[in-house]
Order: C-alpha cells, then sequence, then structure tokens
C-alpha cells in the first residue's frame, strides 16, 4: 500500500516544482486532450509515443524518480487489465488470431486492448506529476484562482477546492491506516492471500469497517480543529503567498502546446507529410 504515488507530494528543488500550480493544472488537462486525440490510425502508436516521451522528460526535469512515477500505475491496475481483457473476448472487429474451444481472439481487440491499456496508463502518469510536484495546498489554490470566475454564479470555490485538497492530503494517510489494519489483522491471524476471490473480498471486511470508522474519526477531529481555528470559509481571507506567472509557466506552455499540435500532425498522416 505504500508503494501507491498518486496523491503523494515529492519535495524537490525543480524547474516543475517552481511553475506556477495553475499552470500545470491546466497543461495536465492540456496532455490529457493530447492522449485523448491520438486516434486509431496507423500512427496511433507514435501519438502515443510522443506523449510518453513528454512524461519521461517532465519526470526528469521534475527530478523525480521514474520508478515513483510507474508505481501510480498500481492503483489502477485491475481496472486495466479488466480493459483489456474485455477487449480481447468481446471485440470480434478484424481477423481471427486465436481460438481454443470457445475462446476467439480477434487482432481487432489485440489493437483495441493495447490502445486502452496505453491510454489509461499515459493519463495516470501524467496526472500522477502534477501531484508529485505539486503540493495539496498549492493545488487548491490553483484550482480556487481558476474557478474564480464560477463565483459569479454564487458557486462555493472555495470550499470545493479546500475539498479537494484535504480528499489529495488524505490518500497516503488511508493506505497507511489501511496497512497497519491489515498487518493487526494478519497478526490475529486473518487470511488475505488464500482462496478464491469471493473468500479475499469476504475477508477485506475486518479491513474495511476500522477504516470507515478511522476515516469518520479524523474527519471529525479535522472539523473541530479548523472550527477551534475560527475558520469561516472563503469569507474575509487573504493569501500567504501570492500565485504570479513567470518564464517557466511559459515554457511549459509552449512545450504542452507542441505536443497537442504533435499529436494532431500524427493524427492527420496527409497533413503530416506536407509539414515533413
Amino acid at each position: 500500500m505504500k508503494d501507491v504515488a498518486f496523491g503523494q507530494y515529492y519535495p524537490a528543488e525543480s524547474f516543475v516544482h517552481k511553475m506556477d500550480a495553475r499552470v500545470k493544472i491546466l497543461a495536465v488537462i492540456a496532455y490529457m486532450v493530447a492522449v485523448f486525440l491520438v486516434k486509431s490510425v496507423p500512427y496511433q502508436f507514435l501519438g502515443f509515443a510522443a506523449c510518453l516521451l513528454f512524461v519521461m522528460i517532465a519526470t526528469a526535469v521534475a527530478k523525480v524518480p521514474f520508478l515513483r512515477v510507474l508505481k501510480s500505475i498500481k492503483a489502477i491496475l485491475f481496472f486495466v487489465v479488466l480493459s483489456a481483457v474485455l477487449q480481447l473476448f468481446f471485440n470480434t472487429s478484424g481477423t481471427l488470431v486465436f481460438e481454443w474451444k470457445f475462446i476467439k481472439i480477434y487482432n481487432g481487440g489485440l489493437l483495441n486492448a493495447a490502445f486502452i491499456i496505453a491510454r489509461i496508463t499515459l493519463i495516470v502518469l501524467g496526472a500522477s506529476i502534477l501531484t508529485l510536484t505539486t503540493s495539496p495546498v498549492e493545488i487548491a489554490d490553483g484550482i480556487e484562482s481558476l474557478l474564480y470566475p464560477l463565483k459569479w454564479i454564487k458557486f462555493p470555490v472555495h470550499e470545493f477546492a479546500l475539498i479537494m485538497s484535504i480528499a489529495l492530503r488524505f490518500i497516503p494517510t488511508l493506505l497507511d491506516e489501511t496497512d497497519r489494519i491489515i498487518k493487526a489483522q494478519k497478526a490475529r491471524g486473518a487470511d488475505f492471500e488464500s482462496g478464491n476471490i469471493f473468500k479475499r473480498a469476504k475477508a477485506l471486511i475486518p479491513v474495511l469497517i476500522p477504516l470507515l470508522i478511522s476515516s469518520f474519526r479524523r474527519a471529525d477531529e479535522l472539523a473541530d480543529a479548523m472550527d477551534a481555528r475560527c475558520y469561516s470559509g472563503s469569507k474575509c481571507r487573504t493569501k500567504y503567498k501570492k500565485m504570479k506567472l513567470t518564464w517557466r509557466d511559459l515554457i511549459g506552455t509552449l512545450v504542452i502546446g507542441g505536443l497537442i499540435t504533435g499529436v494532431v500532425l500524427l493524427n492527420n498522416s496527409g497533413l503530416l507529410a506536407v509539414v515533413i
């Protein structure tokens, strides 16, 4: 559980860490758009390769160990495998490449399974870079600043940003709490590794109940602490640190713009040939 990297902040003195949180949030959204722009054409995996190269460069510039970023995939590994299996066994497009009894696998299913795995993995890797290089407080301030126009329609922007910040902050805490409860249950003789999937799911009940109780207790303690410090939402609040755009943000914007442009060119082979 401690190996899950999503939601954990990795402190470092790097180019990416010093970028404005608002620009990083918008850059991650633009990166996800670029991943979704990759179409099922002969150049699809070149587009994914460009996105992967962007992730690797961003990780190197951020001075974050690449293995730390890869660990974020563990949180969605089951979903990735399930999506791939569904494509393999239920997609009947293309030609038949494997058959055994009632199992039939087509090349269209293989391509779509690889396509989905690459897309989900790249999205999670990009999102993990944001959480690894931006503290929860900075993310909350960035979200609040980006959503500021919604205040005109009476949307609770500050409260929404605070909820997001607390949720990100408590991901590592809840993972540690889950690990502690599992070790305590194992010390009492609980078995979480043997049996079929239904027995394993049933064995998790003694873990989920204490985890829910602990989560509600932590939420209640946090609410009491905020109330004791006279927290009153967004009314008459000032900022200790003012967010300012710098030359780093301009460079980051140009790089992500170049990524989207490259993906669009790869999707349009004719336009790519003209450019070349």
